[in-house]
This record gives structure tokens, C-alpha cells and sequence, in this order.
């Protein structure tokens, strides 16, 4: 499937109107089915489809990568079907959560049906030796729009990646969601064998709890984001043991958990 296509729409500059072609990420219903049943159906660009699945099944505690058995990925008339089949312990967990998603790009907590489900605890991250310093935090951020193919191209996606010190960004995935961005990038790092315990995520989006959520389920001990948190993220996140970084620019970023992982340079008082 493509990832976008050419639309004719009409510009205005210059005190007047020209009509010019515009390259526009696709989106279309991808459902994400477990042992035949469809467990969630999300708006999502149309690539890396297998990444999706796997990601999804890890970051949403569905399944381990080791309980997956086959993932097969079927395109039908109006949107894409992702099979993924379980062996028959995971598939009996699935089935008593109770859980139905159906929602739009902008949402990844859509069909939860309790506050429980929602307000869900996560597991400390697993132990890592990571420190990175500010200027190694800075050019992860400013290194990541150069692995964003289906950005620069649309100017309408998320990306999340995933840097490793000495390596710079060394995975990448796209989306029209942020959920799924980084779904796919948590798929893609359990297809390479990458120890996400070894670098940090780095998001284009805001960091709400549920992507804390996901971070926690990766295993990464740092995030990195170009927007703030929420309040509830930063203390899940510090509750995870997750280095939580926002408002990051190649310039600077700002550090609402666990510092240190960040070895210090200096301090200085700021407004």
C-alpha cells in the first residue's frame, strides 16, 4: 500500500490563486485481529503493517513477542486487516479483558471501558547503564527529522525513533497517529533484535499517560519529545522510573524525571 498520493488544490500567495499538486499521507481503518476477532480498529497510514501489529500487541500488554505465532496482513475493499494469532495463553488473557477500541488518529484510549483500564499500572523499566549527556539529548531530537521521508513529503505525520548513543537514530516509523507511530516502532524494534534498554524514544508529539504506557511496555528508559507532558505523564512516568524529557529543540530541552540519566554539565537558574 502507499504511504500518500498527489491532490490538486489551489494555493493563495502573492494576492492571487494557482492551483498546484500537494502530496497527502493516506489513512484508512486498519483492524488489528487476535486468533480471528478484531480487537481494535484505528485510522493509520497503510505501512509497516506487521511493525503495527506486534507493536501493538506489546505496548497494549496483549502479548509477548515470544507468544505471537503468525502475523498475516490482508488489504479488503475498505481498509486492511492485520492477523495476528496467539498461542492459546495469551488468547485467554485476551479474552477476559473485556476491551473494544474503535477511535480516530488522535486517540489511543478510545473503547476503554473502566477507569481502571485507562488509569493502568505499569512495570518499573528494566534496569540500564544509559546516560546520556545534553548535547548527545540535542542531537537526538535534531537528527530525527532527517529519518522522516513521509513528512518532509506530506507535511501531516507523526514520527517516532529510537536513538542509541554513538549510532544516532538508528529506527524510524511514521503514522498519521502518534499511537501508531510508535507502535510500529516498538514492532520494529522487537523485529531487529534492539534492546531498547540501550537508547532513548524520541517523539514529534505531545506525551500523554498512554504513551508513557508504551514507553514502559518497550523497556526504554528514556523519552524524548518535542512538546510537553501532561501532569498525570510525568508522574507515571516517574513512578515507571522513565527519564521523561519535553520541549526538547536542538537548542535545549526541559527534564521532569529521574535526571540522572542525564549527566550534568552546569546549572543555572532560568524563569
Amino acid at each position: 500500500m502507499r504511504a500518500h498520493r498527489p491532490l490538486t488544490r489551489r494555493v493563495y500567495r502573492g494576492g492571487g490563486y494557482a492551483e498546484a499538486p500537494r502530496e497527502l499521507p493516506e489513512e484508512m481503518p486498519v483492524a488489528l485481529s487476535f486468533n480471528g476477532t478484531t480487537q481494535a480498529v484505528m485510522m493509520a497510514t497503510p505501512t509497516d503493517l506487521e511493525d503495527f501489529g506486534r507493536g501493538f500487541a506489546l505496548t497494549e500488554g496483549i502479548a509477548t513477542p515470544q507468544e505471537i505465532t503468525e502475523i498475516r496482513v490482508t488489504v479488503q475493499a475498505r481498509g486492511i486487516d492485520v492477523q495476528i494469532w496467539l498461542v492459546e495463553a495469551a488468547e485467554q488473557r485476551l479474552a477476559a479483558r473485556r476491551r473494544h477500541m474503535a477511535g480516530p488518529v488522535g486517540c489511543g484510549l478510545c473503547g476503554l471501558d473502566s477507569i481502571d483500564a485507562v488509569l493502568r499500572d505499569v512495570a518499573q523499566v528494566p534496569a540500564s547503564d544509559l546516560r546520556l549527556s545534553p548535547a548527545q539529548v540535542q542531537e537526538a531530537i535534531a537528527a530525527l527529522p532527517g529519518h522522516q521521508a513521509l513528512h518532509d513529503t506530506t507535511r501531516a505525520v507523526h514520527g517516532a525513533g529510537f536513538y542509541r548513543p554513538g549510532e544516532g537514530v538508528v529506527a524510524t516509523r511514521e503514522d498519521v497517529g502518534r499511537h501508531n507511530a510508535l507502535d510500529k516502532l516498538a514492532g520494529a524494534l522487537l523485529a531487529q533484535g534492539t534492546d531498547a534498554g540501550a537508547g532513548a524514544l524520541v517523539l514529534t508529539s505531545r506525551v500523554s499517560i498512554d504513551m508513557v504506557q508504551k514507553c514502559a511496555a518497550i523497556g526504554a528508559p528514556v523519552l524524548i519529545a518535542v512538546s510537553a507532558p501532561t501532569a498525570h505523564a510525568v508522574q507515571l512516568a516517574r513512578d515507571a522510573g522513565i527519564t521523561l524529557i519535553g520541549l526538547a529543540r536542538p537548542d535545549g530541552f526541559e527534564l521532569f524525571t529521574h535526571p540522572s540519566r542525564i549527566r550534568p554539565e552546569r546549572t543555572k537558574n532560568v524563569a
